[in-house]
């Protein structure tokens, strides 16, 4: 496939006030949509579902959080048969988390039709299990390039009802070199489809993707939203032998329930993670080659406010989206000052305000002098001796993790946790936190002084009428 001519348009803030109804959306969709509070587009979806309803191919360029998901995913749920048990649309995403993040957002807005099954293909897990779920018949799958490939290699998956391909972060997965992944997947995908491209930057790698494997595609591009003014940015200067002690001397002065800390390697990230140990913080480390059941534990302890610091590497974070985030700290200054904005826009969100912490040693001064001019604003320098302890005793995250041994494969619920924490245990509704149930394991957080005493109710009670193991991570 080749690409004559990229047609472009640029979306502006104002088009967010266009309605769902507006769209030749199935009414049960809309009514769905309704339900779920999705009640006016972002600028993306404004700009990008029209022409994807339409089926023309597409190249969207919007930053990380600003709805795309559901712009591609109510597109392709509009194509589906759900009568034919076929896979009709694949997205690809560069990690686990985003691949994850996606499908649940698919199931959401998949609510309105019956029966749609939809498979994560990912590492870390065995391919036994996810070649089950696909001969069990699914309509949709999610994965990263890798292990899609992997089933495609041992005629696992099967492509050829495929009539909607997506490349989710498109950008993303360039960086971490999966262009001749991408391309060996849509080589299998069925010539007359359509191809959907999200991505957060405009790489000369998208430019090659989209004359190889789209055809005429229109380019629509949203502006970044101004939340600048809703994140405080402060810059301290370090030295090499310090960089870790003035981190412990933000959080401490600071004191931010949740903060994500971004190092450049996977190295500084378990470095840093140990000195905050040390120093009495809750820190966890993501980076590449956790296996994903280490990933699932460090997500769920700090998304639901049991951990308060999770240090993270650029690649593994890239799809992470943390409610309530009080603080980002850059431990390391990134070369790429898109990466930058990328990564203090993790804070600061839905009209919250935000902490937004940078270290820089002399020798990365040039770096801070190209985030400042593609920010068109000077830095903000304060001096690490203006940071005191500003709390009683150490920062100490509010809620615990319970672990329970038993996931969706036993067909527990949210539901079902809450009502043996409260109907059964006693517990109220406020004392217990995010509840997340992966396919094996069931996470729940719950206010740090009953979490002993409910972990031990738990333990002698039964969830889903059946007795369960459960442990305080």
């Amino acid at each position: 496939m080749s690409t004559t001519q990229t047609q472009a348009a640029t979306a502006t803030p104002s088009s967010s006030n266009k309605r769902f109804e507006s769209l030749a959306l199935n009414p049960a969709t809309l009514a769905n949509l309704q339900q779920l509070g999705y009640l006016e587009m972002t600028p993306i979806q404004a700009a990008s579902l029209p022409a994807a309803l339409a089926g023309k191919d597409l190249i969207a360029q919007a930053e990380t959080g600003s709805g795309k998901t559901a712009a591609f995913a109510l597109a392709l749920l509009e194509r589906l048969n759900p009568r034919r048990f076929a896979v009709q649309a694949l997205v690809l995403c560069p990690t686990r988390e985003l691949a994850d993040q996606v499908t649940i957002e698919i199931r959401r807005l998949a609510r309105a039709t019956d029966n749609i099954k939809v498979v994560t293909l990912c590492g870390g897990v065995a391919l036994r299990g996810q070649r089950a779920s696909l001969e069990q018949g699914a309509h949709i799958v999610v994965g990263t390039p890798g292990r899609v490939m992997d089933h495609l290699a041992r005629e696992y998956l099967n492509l050829e009802a495929l009539n909607t391909l997506v490349l989710d972060e498109a950008d993303r997965m360039l960086d971490m070199g999966f262009f001749d992944d991408m391309a060996t997947v849509a080589k299998q995908c069925p010539k007359e489809r359509q191809t959907l491209l999200f991505s957060a930057t405009y790489p000369e790698g998208i430019e090659k993707l989209a004359q190889q494997f789209m055809r005429e595609p229109l380019r629509v591009q949203v502006a970044a939203q101004q939340t600048e003014s809703l994140i405080e940015q402060r810059f301290y200067e370090v030295t090499r032998a310090n960089r870790f002690e003035a981190v412990a001397l933000l959080l401490n002065h600071f004191r931010p329930i949740s903060t994500l800390a971004f190092c450049n390697t996977k190295q500084q990230c378990k470095d840093l993670v140990t000195y905050l140990q040390a120093q009495g913080f809750s820190a966890l480390a993501l980076y590449g080659e956790l296996e994903q059941r280490e990933r699932d534990q460090v997500l769920a302890q700090f998304s639901n406010r049991s951990a308060s610091v999770l240090v993270a590497t650029d690649v593994a974070s890239r799809g992470l989206d943390i409610t309530q985030l009080e603080a980002v700290i850059n431990v390391d200054i990134t070369p790429d000052p898109e990466v930058h904005v990328h990564r203090i826009g993790r804070t600061g969100r839905a009209g919250e305000s935000g902490l937004a912490l940078s270290l820089a040693s002399m020798n990365e001064m040039g770096s801070v002098g190209k985030i400042e001019q593609y920010q068109k604003r000077e830095s903000v320098w304060h001096k690490l001796d203006e940071l005191k302890p500003t709390g009683q005793g150490p920062l100490l995250p509010p809620m615990v993790t319970l672990q329970i041994l038993g996931g969706r494969k036993e067909k527990i619920r949210p539901g079902d946790v809450l009502g043996a924490l409260t109907a059964d245990a006693g517990y109220s509704r406020e004392q217990i936190g995010k509840i997340v149930v992966t396919e094996f394991t069931t996470f729940v957080a719950v206010q740090r002084d009953i979490a002993l005493a409910a972990m031990q109710k738990l333990n002698a009670g039964k969830v889903k009428g059946k007795s369960v193991k459960v442990r305080l991570l």
